[in-house]
């Protein structure tokens, strides 16, 4: 049988959203957790529970390859797989990005493949006129309103969707 090298792929999250009245819907932080279910490349596999990863962690590879936001063993084929967060990759989605597809992080994959997300608390957005800044917001919903009281409007970020693409 014999298995085959697991090859390096670069996975990009897209969102796409419709803000009202905000920009610069962003994760913050380090210890903001990107929940995903994960897919096996060798086997096929697919994670039952969501799994989060965080920037933060940092798991050594073995064979001293360097490191990895998360590291696991397949429940069926026992592959050693990972997974790591590009941080330079985080990018924001803001206003002008309404209703379109932007990929706001990037994953390094060896064998493990990110085929679902499911957002959650911690990102944060801004007024598009007054600035205010809105933190702790959670999108698990795929909806979030508020109200700005310097631009005495409401704000929201509506319809939240994603896809994976292949960098």
């Amino acid at each position: 049988l014999g298995s085959r090298p697991v090859s390096l792929q670069k996975i990009g999250l897209q969102l796409k959203a419709t803000l009202e009245n905000v920009t610069n819907v962003r994760p913050v932080g380090e210890d903001f957790r990107w929940y995903l279910k994960m897919k096996c490349g060798n086997c096929g596999e697919i994670s039952e529970k969501w799994q989060y990863i965080r920037v933060m962690d940092s798991v050594a590879l073995k064979g001293g390859r360097g490191s990895a936001s998360m590291v696991q063993k397949c429940k069926l084929c026992a592959r050693e797989n990972s997974i790591e967060i590009l941080s330079s990759a985080i990018k924001s989605y803001n206003a002008e990005d309404s209703e379109k597809f932007k990929t706001i992080v990037e994953f390094e994959c060896r064998g493990l493949e990110p085929v679902d997300f499911q957002p959650q608390a911690g990102f944060a957005a801004e007024g598009v006129e007054s600035g205010t800044v809105f933190m702790d917001i959670n999108l698990q919903e795929k909806d979030w309103t508020d109200y700005d009281e310097k631009a005495q409007e409401s704000v929201g970020i509506y319809e939240v969707t994603h896809q994976f693409v292949k960098c």
